[in-house]
């Protein structure tokens, strides 16, 4: 058996760095910028190499994997102009956004307010479809539905005839948030109704709930999102549930250097004055899966500047140490 697994766009969340360090560690084998917003006009170059630093290296992170740009926009041709230029600045694929369910998104004309109108859902993707070269893959990323499931046979039925390559569906309505549960077996009539794949997306955080989730949608392929940030290894991990060859999953003190690779690599992109911030949101989301991460986190949450930060994850790093020894 295969799977392909795609690392979720989480805005605010996902950046390149992240992304660079997420599938150095394998398993994943597609990545989703957070979103371009558009609403009026074609967006200069500089915003798409801003969101997509990738794209200066053929769009893949170091580790070779692809990264999509994703657009969020509910004007058909503005969404379609900026289509057109994410592919001609070498995004290996786009994706079009109808998921995102912020108040601040959809009050904008964006996200998943657009899934009232499956209409729309086809003018917008049709558009970008006949924009972007043939060759570079469209797809999709929708909800079921915006306050209910009722229009969802229509959203999927709509994206399908519009040329889209393929469709996630992250298994819930907007009225759901992210409240668990993911309404995994809603997925199975998305797959009755159209010809390309179908991918779920929605409370994965382990290699069983991976397994539960491919019997009851029967998609092959999944997105990870909050999962991956809790246990970096997750992709491998389901990659091995599915193959049958599990590997060894991640130790507390193989994570610690990964909060000083990833320290080093925000402290490389960012301001200094911020370099904190994507760390400690990091902890944050560790913290669900390892009780140190929380202790962690403790130590570091006040502290501000970069030289004490690499300071503590050093000395967590050689108390780890010792304690293995």
């Amino acid at each position: 058996m295969n799977v392909r697994l795609m690392l979720a766009p989480m805005e605010g969340v996902i950046d390149h760095t992240m992304r660079q360090l997420l599938t150095s560690l394998g398993g994943v084998d597609r990545c989703v910028t957070e979103f371009v917003r558009v609403s009026e006009r074609l967006l200069p170059p500089r915003v798409y190499h801003r969101l997509c630093p990738e794209l200066a290296s053929g769009g893949h992170t170091t580790a070779g994997v692809p990264v999509y740009v994703q657009i969020l926009g509910g004007r058909p041709t503005v969404v379609a102009e900026n289509a057109a230029r994410a592919a001609e600045l070498g995004a290996p694929g786009v994706d079009l956004n109808f998921g995102c369910p912020a108040k601040t998104v959809n009050k904008s004309d964006g996200g998943s307010i657009i899934l009232r109108e499956p209409e729309r859902v086809y003018a917008i993707t049709a558009a970008a479809r006949a924009a972007v070269p043939a060759q570079v893959p469209l797809t999709v990323k929708t909800r079921l539905g915006y306050e209910d499931q009722s229009a969802f046979d229509d959203i999927v039925l709509g994206i399908a005839a519009a040329g889209a390559t393929e469709i996630t569906v992250h298994a819930r309505t907007r009225r759901h948030g992210y409240r668990p549960p993911a309404y995994w077996d809603e997925l199975t009539r998305a797959r009755e109704l159209v010809d390309i794949p179908v991918i779920a997306n929605g409370e994965i955080w382990s290699p069983d709930d991976a397994l539960r989730c491919r019997e009851t949608s029967g998609c092959g392929d999944l997105m990870l999102a909050r999962g991956a940030l809790c246990r970096p290894d997750l992709p491998r991990l389901v990659r091995g549930a599915v193959t049958g060859t599990i590997p060894e999953p991640l130790c507390w003190q193989e994570i610690v250097g990964l909060l000083l690779e990833f320290f080093e690599l925000t402290l490389a992109a960012y301001d200094e004055c911020h370099v904190g911030n994507p760390l400690k949101q990091w902890l944050v989301y560790l913290r669900m899966h390892y009780v140190q991460a929380a202790v962690l986190f403790e130590k570091i949450k006040r502290m501000r500047e970069p030289a004490p930060l690499r300071v503590a994850l050093e000395a967590e790093l050689d108390a780890v140490r010792s304690r293995a020894a």
